[in-house]
């Protein structure tokens, strides 16, 4: 207490905010708005504001979310600097270091410097006459001061022409052969970042193309702004004088392996062929060498080319299994006419074994908190194949947090266990398929088709073996039990289009313990009674997805994902004689789910600027259940609500349909609430208020449905005629804060529109404005 009593006195006698600023300066507390004279509304003049800006930004003590305009009334920071900075004593010092921070003064900010950094940015822009100037405003306390700055973007200039000239004919002719490609354009304004881009590009055409010791500063730029006024002639020249292996294709000769535990470990054992060598130390590499060769797009006696490097680095360090992985290039030897490199590739392994552990908190909409703990352990290069084996032990409590008149804390706890392969593993196919090609056509002939195999994928693709079982236990109602496991392939056949084909995913799911309560729920409603039994669900999952290039402007994102279930077992069922529309068939003992599902998304954004974009999100599914299947299992079915679907309203708390859950139902009647079709569409506003703080305003629309009648859920089934009016409509806003590793995001809902008859009249039909509110706590984007 007394501590805490003198921390607080010298606190407050520290609140003079300018004590410790020295007489010859002044204390900085904030920016004015910049004013920009003439400027236009243009992309560019936004771009070069936006890039002018951050040249100016200096945050003051106590900036809000960064801002370099607005402070908090609290500069904490700079009043624990100075009460404590002074002092000799341990807790001062640790008081300063910990929660401290130094006065930014002006001498600090340093206008002027700042101004000239932004006037070159303009000239970078093609602002040649532009001018930047700034001025302190003085405040009512003369130790304190704001800087207003001035900026006269001035005349644009533009490329009027451009030339390549004095470039080898080989080197020419690839540039015209990618003339449509090229990063400057007439007409475009002068940018230098583009000329940048132009002369990156040309590296990266020539590099991919065998020219392995071109570098960019070997052609440099010729700009004639006087021959036309306002206009910009270009010449793109080769130097006279490089070096001679510059001008020449190189290809790549021998590829030495070296396999190091530790980076400065020597290596004494080895094996040898003409094209590869293999140094390791012990009986055996490390990992078998065709894991590493399976990721490596650089071959002997093919040009050298940097993507194909850079693709192999990338997709070498992706695995995990390597701490370091460093290429080296050289000359075979040093005679003139010399065009070959031997690479020399030294992988140093990471630590084989991770431990982990992982906490959380679930606050769920049904009412339930409670905290969760995950205890993993993961090993990589498990077999040496480059797998890698984790396997965890998860459990969580949760603890009944709305007043009703028995608890229902609950716990859960289970084991999940994995094996990823870097490459295909495909058990069900002969594995004397290898040994029949052998004879056929000569190994040679063999190793060239598994080249041309590894090329037909952009990154390597990779098998996962999971089981997994859960157990649930809902003390007064149920005890459920969950085995499930799956055997699933990924592949990418190029950077912008991903495959997920999973041919088996079972899941058995059973009641091993239940309650006369939870009995008698389930007999009143024959829903819930269908699609909470026990059941198997064999399954077969194939997912696609694509994404827009990364310099795309307005990037597409589009996922579809198409499963089924019991399809093949019922097959092997007519087989023996029974019908496909025959009920009850049984997978050991238990009936099976039988359902065809398909489940899309769609995102678009269009970027204003980089501070501004507008993203549209539809999201659609439909789940078919017939055959041996009344209803889809409760887990396969759709829900809305929530933090990233229609944030007006929580989740579970929406449809099917018109369906109004019945006041004063039980606790467990949330479940109702799930249909076989869904459709929700979301458009979103973002814009960056100020430093790394963003706002944005939501529309959310949409609901879910039944393809069946329900006779417990009246107005469930899906009608075109009712569909827009019983979609629900919900808008909001919400503040985005970037923290670079993650987004914390908090997001006000208002609802607009329920999809049931409410007693009100016209679109707007909410009960009341006080209830219509919802608020979400959530980390990452919600699309």
């Amino acid at each position: 207490m007394i501590y805490l009593a003198a921390t607080l006195l010298l606190l407050v006698t520290a609140c003079s905010t300018t004590r410790t600023v020295p007489d010859d300066d002044q204390l900085f507390i904030g920016l004015t708005d910049i004013d920009y004279r003439d400027a236009d509304d243009s992309d560019h003049a936004i771009q070069t504001k936006e890039e002018v800006e951050a040249a100016l930004a200096t945050a003051p003590n106590g900036a809000l979310f960064g801002s370099s305009y607005y402070r908090t009334p609290f500069p904490y920071g700079l009043w624990v600097w100075n009460a404590f900075s002074d002092s000799r004593g341990m807790f001062a010092k640790w008081m300063t270091k910990s929660f401290g921070k130094q006065p930014v003064l002006m001498s600090w900010v340093n206008p002027a410097l700042r101004a000239s950094v932004a006037q070159s940015i303009l000239y970078n822009y093609g602002y040649f006459h532009g001018k930047v100037g700034y001025e302190t405003f003085t405040q009512k306390n003369p130790k304190k001061a704001k800087i207003g700055y001035t900026v006269d973007m001035g005349q644009l200039f533009t490329i009027d022409t451009v030339r390549y000239l004095n470039f080898p004919a080989n080197a020419d002719s690839l540039i015209m052969a990618t003339f449509d490609e090229r990063a400057i354009h007439a007409g475009d304004p002068f940018r230098v970042a583009a000329l940048d881009a132009e002369r990156a590009r040309l590296t990266n055409l020539f590099r991919n193309n065998g020219y392995y010791y071109y570098q960019p500063g070997y052609a440099s730029y010729l700009a004639d702004t006087v021959a036309t006024p306002g206009k910009v002639n270009l010449r793109l020249q080769l130097a006279d004088s490089i070096p001679d292996v510059a001008t020449r294709k190189w290809y790549i000769g021998k590829i030495n392996i070296d396999m190091r535990k530790q980076y400065a470990e020597s290596l004494v054992d080895s094996f040898n062929t003409k094209y590869f060598s293999i140094r390791f130390n012990g009986r055996r590499p490390p990992i078998r060498p065709r894991v590493i060769m399976n990721d490596m797009k650089l071959r002997p006696r093919q040009l050298y080319s940097y993507e194909k490097y850079m693709e192999s680095a990338n997709t070498l360090n992706a695995t995990g299994i390597f701490s370091v992985i460093d290429f080296g290039f050289k000359p075979r030897s040093l005679a003139p006419d010399c065009d070959t490199l031997d690479l020399t590739l030294n992988c140093v392994f990471s630590r084989p074994y991770d431990f982990y552990v992982e906490t959380n908190v679930t606050n769920r909409a049904s009412g339930r908190f409670g905290p969760e703990l995950i205890l993993g352990f993961t090993k990589r290069n498990a077999f040496r194949g480059g797998e890698k084996l984790d396997i965890n032990l998860h459990g969580s409590y949760e603890w009944e947090t709305v007043k009703s008149g028995s608890k229902m804390n609950s716990y859960e706890y289970g084991v999940d266990a994995s094996l990823e392969f870097p490459r295909i593993v495909a058990p069900f196919v002969n594995v004397n398929t290898l040994s029949k090609i052998r004879r056929l056509i000569s190994l040679r002939d063999t190793t060239a088709i598994r080249r041309r195999l590894a090329r037909r994928f952009y990154v390597t693709p990779s098998t996962l073996a999971k089981l997994s079982a859960n157990v649930l236990n809902r003390p007064n109602y149920f005890k459920m039990n969950t085995v499930s496991g799956e055997w699933t392939y990924r592949w990418q056949p190029s950077a912008t289009s991903r495959h997920e084909l999973s041919p088996l995913v079972l899941k058995y799911q059973y009641m091993s313990e239940t309650t006369y309560s939870f009995d008698s729920i389930m007999n009143s409603n024959p829903y819930l009674s269908t699609t909470m039994q026990n059941a198997f669900v064999p399954k077969m999952r194939y997912t696609y997805n694509y994404a827009s290039p990364t310099k795309t402007r307005n990037p597409i994102v589009w996922n579809i994902e198409l499963s089924e279930a019991g399809n093949v077992l019922s097959l092997g069922y007519m087989a023996f004689g029974k019908k496909w529309d025959e009920r009850d068939k049984k997978l050991f003992k238990d009936a099976y789910a039988q359902f065809l599902k398909l489940e899309t998304y769609f995102t678009k954004t269009w970027k204003f600027s980089s501070a501004t974009q507008l993203l549209g999100h539809v999201n659609a599914g439909v789940i078919w259940s017939y055959g041996n299947s009344l209803q889809a299992p409760y887990s396969e079915q759709f829900y809305v609500g929530g933090a990233n679907s229609i944030r007006a309203f929580t989740v579970r708390t929406l449809g099917p349909g018109s369906y109004v859950m019945p006041a004063g139902s039980s606790k467990m009647s949330y479940v109702d609430q799930t249909g076989d079709m869904k459709f929700v569409a979301n458009l979103e506003l973002r814009h960056r208020l100020f430093g790394s703080l963003y706002g944005a305003v939501f529309l959310d629309a949409g609901n879910v449905w039944t393809l069946k009648d329900d006779d417990y859920r009246v107005g469930a089934r899906f009608q075109m005629k009712n569909a827009l009016k019983e979609t629900a409509v919900g808008t909001g806003a919400g503040l985005r804060y970037d923290l670079e590793f993650l987004v914390l995001r908090l997001d006000w809902g208002l609802g607009l529109h329920l999809p049931y008859d409410t007693g009100k009249s016209g679109f707007y039909n909410m009960p009341s404005f006080k209830d219509s509110h919802s608020l979400h706590l959530a980390v990452g984007y919600p699309f």
